[in-house]
């Protein structure tokens, strides 16, 4: 019993992390329409940049903003320079496809050359470790969760509340409708690549301090699990995750812990096929 309650705290560290990366995933794709499969190599990056910056001294923490920062301008680059131009001409959903699968080997590539291929992580102190009712975390774990409901809370709060919010679901919804009712969606696009840049370098650098592997399939599995384009749903399956693949840990070989979050995802796709909060056809 006390392993598998100690599982439910690395659940929710688990769950923490990916609901950063889900919710920027989902939100880029269900505003600007583009299944971007580069967005975890654009985490590596910033996890990468974040490493170099630590090895010369600098904390992680200030590496962490400076990733966020860079990952920030790398999306709206990306999508001005590659992903617009195709758009613009027509390019199909199977082409961005390829093309974002295009962009993610020039990314691992070109990090895996700087990185030498050699296995590097951050130098940083875990923190004391703090306990409650057979749950053991240490403080950076801690800081991981209160980063990740601080970040829940914004995202709830930026499309509740704010007129770019409301602008962002209208364009979700309807891009040509929310064109014709005076939105300027091009800056709106721009806006969310930004946004969501923003998040990807921050569980990007999230995820290498958790020691964490970047399964961007793990990431969709949320994205999907929750319904495409929800960022509710991104948040509710990064959750179910979460806590899924660490509790299985107890029961199976932690090798195979991942397994249970498809098994899962297959399982909701042959139920509910538009996930758990995506709205039925």
């Amino acid at each position: 019993m006390s392993v598998f309650v100690a599982s439910l705290g690395f659940g929710l560290v688990t769950a923490s992390v990916l609901a950063i990366a889900a919710v920027g995933f989902t939100l880029q794709f269900g505003v600007t329409d583009v299944l971007n499969l580069a967005y975890g190599a654009v985490m590596i990056f910033g996890a990468f940049l974040a490493y170099l910056l630590n090895e010369n001294g600098v904390s992680v923490w200030i590496g962490l903003l400076a990733a966020v920062a860079a990952c920030t301008i790398l999306s709206v680059l990306m999508n001005s320079v590659i992903y617009t131009p195709f758009q613009r001409r027509g390019a199909s959903p199977i082409t961005m496809v390829i093309v974002s699968l295009g962009m993610t080997l020039i990314i691992e590539f070109s990090v895996g050359a700087l990185a030498g291929g050699i296995p590097v992580s951050y130098t940083m102190s875990n923190g004391p470790t703090f306990q409650a009712g057979g749950i053991s975390l240490t403080a950076v774990q801690l800081v991981i969760i209160a980063i990740a409901v601080v970040v829940m809370a914004g995202v709830h709060a930026l499309l509740r509340y704010t007129k770019l919010g409301k602008a962002m679901r209208a364009t979700a919804a309807n891009r040509t409708l929310a064109r014709n009712c005076g939105i300027r969606t091009g800056r709106v696009i721009t806006t969310t690549w930004a946004l969501t840049g923003a998040l990807c370098g921050l569980a990007g650098v999230i995820f290498a301090i958790n020691s964490t592997d970047v399964f961007l399939v793990l990431i969709l599995a949320a994205v999907f699990l929750g319904g495409p384009g929800q960022p509710y749903g991104a948040m509710l399956g990064a959750l179910v995750i979460g806590l899924a693949t660490e509790v299985s840990a107890v029961f199976i070989p932690a090798d195979y812990k991942y397994v249970i979050a498809f098994v899962a995802l297959l399982v909701m796709l042959g139920v509910r096929p538009t996930g758990l909060l995506g709205e039925r056809t």
